[in-house]
């Protein structure tokens, strides 16, 4: 008598599989989503419906890689018992397994991690891991040949595909808002979540050993005859698209104030480096153009503010976002958020004219060539509403919540418009602010990381793989501002700029370079190919 007990075909496993990892391995998961979902109309409970398929369905790709002959089965069954064990961490200790939990486990003793082995854990490993396994282990898995195999993967795949493509042409707002407003979601999936956790772990440690990769070790500040000392306040955007700046020909006036600035100078066509401020935050301020970037490499690499500051610059970076992504680990910054000041702040959030705060006197006691850089919170989503005071509310009726599936496309691009309203006052007055202290070389570039989609093709937020993503998350707006004395120190012709800026194509890739430029710094890293003022640039 066999001691095999079933008998499945290959798809039919992986289906089977598939749907308890989905499910059984993931209640914590389902927990979670659905005390935060709140079915208020009919395309809130499409998007409820139809969760399941979006955790099923990449788990059926996933397993249609690994169930083949020999190495299917082991690998599964190593899948179930370690997923079992992250389930009941999760579930019963509140355990979350991330790269520090990993590192924590790598690196605590054996009395401590025997500790976590109770009779509880083991028998809910047990049963929910290693029975499984065992059921694994005695089933037959029927192969057809591999060209049919091949086949029907892809078949399924496509199909999957499909799927996906069907439920998010109708509830793609309502996943992106979900996303957004419970980003740690993923934390809740399981078996991704640890695989991912302990890739991020040793790719840490293998990189804690890497050596830090010096652009240029003798920076220096071109020398200019009695001339005042040089601040360029660099202004990090959030967000911010271009379609939606009346500077670039929106039908709205969204820039009522720095479109009466006649000495601001606005590049037209800027696309920035990637879609999500993770990516193209340190990737405007690295060397590395967009095709060659990566997030690592740029990591352990002299960026803008570190060639800044060793040629001489007092350099300082004022945050109101998500942090710096390690571009300003090596000089000064101040989280604008800590000490939630009033009347700036509300929770965890405040608005971005406490970027302004105290900029006045910080300029007022420079001595020194200095950059500053005001990182804003800018047009965040989904909780646009949230990014302006009250007296900004110019266009209505607005999208006052974060879920965006309860509010219509009309209410959300007001929302959204209302936010560029309020970055055009932070920017305006930074130049105002400049403008008082004539004492000095003054500058301002505002530039915005990334775009947003706001219902075009029925895509919201941002953050897509840039091949894919459409030109609202790519198209970004780029502001200049210099004082005269600026302008001369540079040997900058204005109105040669102002034609340049008006008919080129620019990026992210040129930010590097022409703030070198705009810091009069001489170094080995500076590119002039790059550097949209070298044209302009007088005898």
């Amino acid at each position: 008598m066999s001691k095999t007990k079933f008998i499945l075909s290959s798809t039919a496993f992986t289906a089977v599989i598939s749907a308890y990892f989905s499910f059984m391995l993931n209640i914590k998961f389902w927990q979670f989503a659905f005390e935060r979902i709140e079915i208020s109309n009919f395309t809130v409970a499409i998007f409820a419906m139809t969760l399941p398929f979006f955790i099923f369905i990449p788990l059926f790709w996933f397993f249609s890689l690994i169930v083949v002959p020999y190495i299917g089965k082991p690998l599964i069954m190593l899948l179930l018992v370690l997923s079992a064990a992250s389930d009941y961490a999760l579930q019963n200790l509140g355990i979350v397994i991330n790269s520090d939990m990993i590192r924590n486990f790598a690196e605590t003793n054996l009395r401590e991690a025997t500790d976590l082995i109770t009779l509880h854990a083991v028998f809910y490993v047990l049963i929910v891991g290693v029975i499984p396994a065992v059921l694994v282990y005695r089933t037959e898995i029927r192969f057809q040949t591999p060209g049919r195999e091949i086949r029907n993967r892809l078949i399924c795949f496509f199909i999957g595909l499909l799927s996906v493509g069907a439920i998010a042409s109708v509830s793609y707002k309502e996943y992106a808002s979900f996303g957004r407003n419970n980003k740690q979601v993923r934390y809740y999936i399981n078996t991704f979540n640890y695989i991912y956790a302990v890739g991020r772990y040793y790719k840490r440690a293998m990189d804690a050993g890497r050596k830090f990769v010096i652009l240029d070790d003798a920076p220096r500040i071109v020398a200019d005859r009695e001339r005042k000392p040089r601040v360029m306040v660099l202004i990090v955007g959030e967000t911010a698209r271009a379609q939606n700046f009346s500077l670039y020909g929106y039908g709205r006036e969204t820039n009522p104030l720095l479109s009466k600035n006649k000495e601001i100078i606005t590049f037209g066509d800027v696309s920035s480096c990637g879609t999500a401020t993770a990516v193209s935050l340190p990737c405007m301020f690295s060397h590395l153009p967009r095709k060659n970037f990566d997030v690592t490499d740029a990591q352990y690499t002299q960026n803008l503010l570190d060639i800044a500051k060793a040629s001489g610059y007092d350099v300082f970076w004022k945050d109101n976002d998500d942090g710096c992504k390690k571009v300003c680990d090596r000089v000064g910054k101040i989280d604008a958020k800590v000490g939630n000041k009033q009347p700036y702040c509300f929770g965890s959030y405040c608005h971005d004219d406490i970027l302004l705060d105290g900029l006045n006197s910080r300029l007022s006691a420079v001595t020194k060539d200095t950059v500053i850089v005001l990182h804003m919170m800018g047009s965040h989503g989904p909780t646009y509403y949230k990014r302006y005071p009250d007296e900004f509310k110019r266009f209505q009726p607005a999208c006052d919540t974060a879920n965006l599936q309860d509010c219509s496309r009309e209410q959300i691009i007001n929302t959204y418009d209302n936010t560029i309203v309020y970055t055009d006052y932070v920017v305006s007055s930074v130049i105002d602010v400049l403008k008082k202290h004539g004492n000095l070389q003054s500058g301002m570039l505002y530039v915005s990381d990334h775009g947003e989609s706001l219902g075009e093709n029925n895509i919201y937020l941002h953050g897509l793989p840039y091949a894919l993503a459409p030109e609202e998350q790519k198209k970004v707006p780029m502001v200049l501002w210099l004082s005269e004395a600026a302008l001369q120190s540079l040997k900058l012709d204005r109105a040669c700029l102002e034609r340049y800026a008006a008919s080129e194509k620019f990026s992210h890739d040129n930010y590097f370079h022409s703030v070198l430029r705009m810091l009069s710094i001489k170094t080995t890293a500076y590119d002039a190919g790059l550097d949209v003022l070298q044209k302009c640039v007088k005898g």
